[in-house]
């Protein structure tokens, strides 16, 4: 683990179950916010960020870059993990020691030991960007658990169940809570609501979201 974590102890800060098999962990990512935000500018000014294609052939409202071994990707070939930014055509950068070392401690925080991700996703959200529900089921192995931490303005987190017909439950999420789901709820379909505006310190009016993944 970093420095930063080396005063954290190993047991379960105050967390809120909002499924079986799924977590939020309030304000666990806020006490590092300054050093990720430089981690991540690091990684995007190798990979910028980019509004990806849907299979349909619309454009995403959020602005996304990644780094690891894999990146998530979308376009009119379909939704999945590539080793190539198709933006630059070069491999994604690699996953900084700080994003995988949060990735992981929070991951045992919410259940999950031994979380070793190889992709982090980031989605950047201006005003009234949203994403609409639906289910991580790109990757090899489902009994990895996913890792979403927000930065920046709030969010309306939506929480279902493995059918869409599902109704999703609403969690207000903050500037530095990372949510953890596995297990029962891996493929629980998810999404957030539009961005409300605001400003947030660090951000602007900006939200940050870092999803970690056992992409490969």
């Amino acid at each position: 683990m970093t420095d930063l974590f080396a005063d954290l102890p190993d047991v379960r800060p105050d967390l809120e179950n909002i499924a079986e098999g799924a977590v939020v962990l309030p304000g666990f990512a806020k006490r590092i916010d300054a050093a990720l935000l430089r981690e991540i500018n690091a990684v995007i000014a190798l990979s910028p960020l980019t509004s990806m294609e849907t299979p349909g052939g619309r454009r995403m409202s959020v602005m996304t870059s990644s780094c690891g071994m894999a990146g998530w990707v979308s376009d009119r070939e379909g939704y999945r993990y590539s080793r190539i930014d198709p933006v630059n055509g070069k491999p994604w950068p690699p996953m900084p020691p700080l994003l995988f070392d949060a990735a992981q401690r929070a991951a045992m925080m919410g259940g999950f030991e031994g979380f070793a991700p190889d992709s982090c996703l980031i989605n950047c959200y201006a005003p009234g960007a949203r994403m609409s529900l639906h289910q991580d089921k790109n990757e090899r192995d489902f009994t990895q658990p996913i890792v979403s931490v927000s930065l920046g303005l709030p969010i309306t987190f939506l929480f279902g169940g493995i059918q869409r017909s599902d109704k999703p439950l609403r969690h207000r999420l903050q500037h530095g809570d990372v949510a953890v789901w596995g297990g029962p709820a891996r493929l629980a379909f998810h999404g957030v609501m539009p961005l409300d505006d605001g400003h947030h310190p660090l951000l602007g009016r900006r939200r940050i979201n870092l999803t970690f993944r056992r992409a490969l």
